[in-house]
């Protein structure tokens, strides 16, 4: 199923059941004064309404700033990896071309074997592509360099600097993946929250039951659907706005 069909399910099906509610309580008869609160009902939902909708704003917020900062860091590492092998090729041989063959079989560990596993929201196994950074910085700190060749000694100390680069990134993404989104007790404000919303709307009376029920049904469904959002959003490599591994498709493409 789609995220978008699933999407409109959940709101949609929220809405009808808001608002079959909001019929079911004007048929009871011991509501029929209940537009009597109306005014002190409103004063009271205006403020926890409100906090409310701080909240799922800061939240939403948080997760679409990770999300960003989870494409960045991907992209910056992606392309520092580049940047490094093209910097190696200043070196002799045979160090030029295993930096290249060790910066192709990282990006395909990354792509084949830590993607999968970030997008399942499980335990990265990240033991072989640390190793294969190790080995690349072995490699390019004792690359012999050529006498008197300032140009050799450039490059291989831009290496290095694309290098450190490339190991703040991937840790960056790590963090990211294994960072477990919502923690349980913003989650918890954010339910208890949107049904105390939904609790105030209904001590509001008022003579035509259509409209109690399409206001409720309305509050319902937009409530539902930041939520469907920020659950969408708890992991910036999985759900609906997720990033994938294109950075390190592209570094293969590049290199090949």
């Amino acid at each position: 199923m789609s995220i978008y069909l699933s999407g409109a399910l959940w709101i949609i099906g929220a809405g009808v059941v808001a608002a079959l509610v909001a019929v079911l309580v004007h048929r009871i008869p011991a509501t029929v004064g209940l537009s009597g609160n109306n005014e002190v009902a409103g004063q009271v939902f205006t403020i926890v309404a409100g906090l409310h909708a701080v909240l799922l704003a800061f939240v939403l917020i948080s997760l679409f700033d990770g999300v960003s900062a989870a494409q960045g860091d991907s992209q910056r590492e992606a392309n520092n990896l580049v940047a490094v092998s093209w910097s190696a090729e200043a070196l002799q041989e045979p160090v030029s071309t295993k930096v290249r063959q060790i910066t192709m079989e990282y990006s395909n560990t990354v792509v084949s074997q830590e993607w999968p596993q970030m997008s399942d929201r499980g335990t990265v196994n990240s033991t072989a592509g640390w190793q294969q950074l190790e080995q690349l910085r072995d490699t390019i700190a004792h690359a012999p360099t050529t006498p008197d060749d300032p140009w050799q000694e450039s490059r291989k100390a831009a290496a290095t600097d694309q290098l450190w680069e490339v190991y703040q990134a991937r840790q960056a993404r790590l963090d990211a993946a294994a960072g477990g989104g919502v923690s349980t007790v913003v989650w918890f404000a954010l339910l208890i929250g949107s049904v105390m919303v939904m609790g105030l709307i209904y001590l509001h009376g008022g003579p035509k039951v259509l409209s109690h029920a399409l206001i409720s049904g309305t509050l319902a469904a937009a409530i539902t659907l930041l939520l469907f959002a920020i659950y969408q959003l708890q992991n910036p490599f999985s759900g609906g706005a997720a990033v994938g591994p294109d950075a390190f498709t592209a570094v293969l493409d590049r290199l090949n």
